[in-house]
């Protein structure tokens, strides 16, 4: 059994290097890692439903979509994250509590009584701290695990709030549950570093023949790679969200308009413009312009740009339309 103590902070390369390690090595290992501002989406899910678009964006908060199943998170540098791979010789996928023991066992040394509870989470006093998921490839499972330690309750918040009003869905939806930082219940302060240096001990004086191991230049670049080809691309963090509907409606000053969207695969399969408002071309060929689009907010922008939105809707312009649309 390996020990990896991964330094790398950037959320695609991270959730790419555990799909290398998982599907391309042989490595039975236990990997700490942290990531910078991120929200990270189960495979199953859709992704608008689950994040506060414009939030995100205002707060450059990446959003990337993971190999394993579940809910979605968030992630910051106030969050320790943890991933055990190895052989799934005893078929034990979904066997969450034997895998969340140790750090329930670490934060006992720290005089915090944590549990296990429900189907795969740790909680203090009932409030959860940690969520953790599960992948099976190649006959080699996964789990993986966070934990807010002194997470930005602020930023989880807001980012994972998403105007779900709007939209009607079949993807799989997270679960709010009411959640605490570890770093509340110690009895001395603690940086989220000291942290991780003592669960990084704790599994080393009691995990059985663990080594520390290096990433090599190999296993960097391959994880780079495969960040780059696809846990950094739109199609696997957006467009392999479930077929949706999105429905949104706004009184302007020159009418109602309402708008209704089929997505599939994130791309607007089709379109219709309702309302009370005048326009001297035909809505159609607005509509027409619009099918065939990504539902993102840049890719509305540019398919807009050369485009008198004023001309369909009077009195409507450019971002007016992209707010309704996103």
């Amino acid at each position: 059994m390996r020990l990896i103590l991964n330094p790398f902070q950037e959320p695609a390369f991270n959730l790419a290097l555990e799909e290398y390690l998982l599907t391309q090595t042989n490595l039975e290992l236990i990997m700490l890692w942290r990531t910078s501002r991120s929200v990270i989406i189960g495979n199953n899910q859709n992704t608008v439903e689950e994040i506060d678009a414009d939030y995100v964006r205002e707060r450059e908060i990446a959003v990337v979509r993971r190999l394993s199943g579940g809910g979605a998170v968030f992630h910051d540098l106030g969050n320790i994250n943890y991933t055990i791979i190895h052989k799934n010789n005893n078929n034990n996928f979904g066997g969450y509590a034997a895998f969340t023991a140790p750090v329930c066992a670490y934060l006992k040394t720290l005089g915090v009584n944590a549990e296990f509870s429900g189907r795969n989470d740790l909680v203090i006093d009932g409030k959860k701290f940690s969520g953790s998921a599960q992948a099976v490839k190649n006959g080699r499972i996964m789990h993986h695990g966070c934990i807010l330690f002194d997470a930005d309750f602020g930023d989880l918040a807001l980012s994972l709030r998403p105007k779900t009003e709007k939209i009607e869905s079949k993807g799989i939806k997270s679960v709010r549950s009411r959640v605490t930082n570890v770093a509340l219940h110690l009895a001395s302060p603690m940086p989220p570093e000291d942290f991780y240096s003592g669960l990084a001990r704790y599994f080393q004086n009691n995990a059985e023949k663990l080594e520390e191991y290096e990433l090599s230049p190999k296993d960097i670049a391959a994880a780079k790679a495969l960040a780059e080809e696809k846990y950094s691309s739109w199609e696997w963090n957006f467009g392999r969200s479930p077929v949706y509907n999105w429905q949104n409606s706004k009184h302007f000053e020159f009418g109602t308009v309402d708008v209704r969207l089929s997505v599939k695969h994130g791309i607007i399969d089709d379109i219709t413009f309702f309302g009370d408002f005048f326009g001297v071309i035909n809505k159609a060929e607005l509509e027409s312009l619009l099918r065939g689009q990504r539902h993102e907010r840049q890719a509305i922008q540019a398919a807009l740009e050369s485009t008198d939105i004023g001309q369909y809707i009077y009195g409507m312009t450019n971002d007016q339309l992209t707010e309704l649309l996103y």
